[in-house]
């Protein structure tokens, strides 16, 4: 049974522990995007426009021939138009293409946004993602600067109890992950109406740290730019392969790592 090292927080191998078979599992590129797809269409909220909006106006039609102020041989658009409102006579209102006009197909709450995915579908999407983890080809192309270590990294169950920040990134450090910190300075400005919406600038994403209990990391890792914690038993599609794209570089703890064995 193969096995594999486990690092302790100096940086060092403490001891071996017996290899998943889960993280020998073919990687489905195919599965692991629906799932990141229906993991995100779940997050979208209902949204729709207010029934009137675009129709609080006195406007009327009065395009046909033979009635009283008809719009026939005056060369204007035989829209719905004001009459009798002063400066605003005659002006174009209520139809789609008229400035501050109605939509022609507002958004309704009645439209579903989920996608929805097989349970098996979504269960061997995951257990692909967790195989992407461990292969250093997969990981690399995702634009991670991966160490000279073997894949994947199982570090000691010390580190679900730091509880400070400068004990997370100097352990990180001391494992060879310091280029892959700095990779993530800088941030970019997004293109489009985005930065007009609360979402100016684009992060990259780092280091996923799996754990099998939370005993003071989430807090400690929080204030660190890219990196995500995370319980075994929460873990998703969206968190092991961001934009669908499997491969990101995780380290997982002792425990979660025996876990898995339960996943085979």
């Amino acid at each position: 049974m193969a096995k594999i090292n486990v690092y302790s927080m100096d940086g060092k191998v403490k001891n071996q522990v017996e290899m998943p078979k889960v993280f020998s599992n073919e990687i489905r590129r195919d599965l692991i995007q629906r799932a990141f797809l229906s993991v995100m269409s779940n997050s979208r909220r209902k949204h729709s426009r207010d029934v009137m909006a675009g129709k609080r106006t006195s406007a009327h039609y009065h395009g046909r021939r033979s009635v009283f102020q008809s719009m026939a041989n005056k060369e204007m658009a035989r829209g719905p138009r004001i009459t009798g409102q002063g400066y605003l006579n005659l002006r174009l209102r209520f139809a789609p293409h008229a400035v501050k006009g109605r939509l022609a197909h507002p958004p309704t709450e009645k439209r579903i946004f989920s996608e929805k995915i097989n349970d098996k579908e979504r269960r061997i999407a995951i257990l692909s993602a967790i195989a992407a983890t461990a292969d250093k080809k997969t990981v690399s192309e995702r634009g991670h600067v991966v160490p000279d270590i073997d894949l994947p990294i199982i570090v000691d169950d010390v580190l679900q109890k730091t509880s400070k920040t400068s004990d997370i990134e100097k352990f990180m450090s001391l494992l060879g992950l310091k280029e892959e910190r700095e990779r993530m300075d800088g941030k970019t400005v997004r293109a489009g109406r985005g930065k007009l919406r609360g979402r100016k600038y684009k992060n990259k994403t780092s280091i996923l740290i799996v754990i099998n209990k939370d005993e003071g990391i989430v807090n400690a890792a929080h204030n660190l730019e890219g990196v995500d914690v995370v319980e075994l038993s929460n873990i998703n599609a969206k968190l092991l392969a961001p934009g669908g794209n499997p491969g990101r570089l995780t380290l997982w703890t002792e425990s979660a790592a025996k876990k898995l064995l339960e996943y085979e």
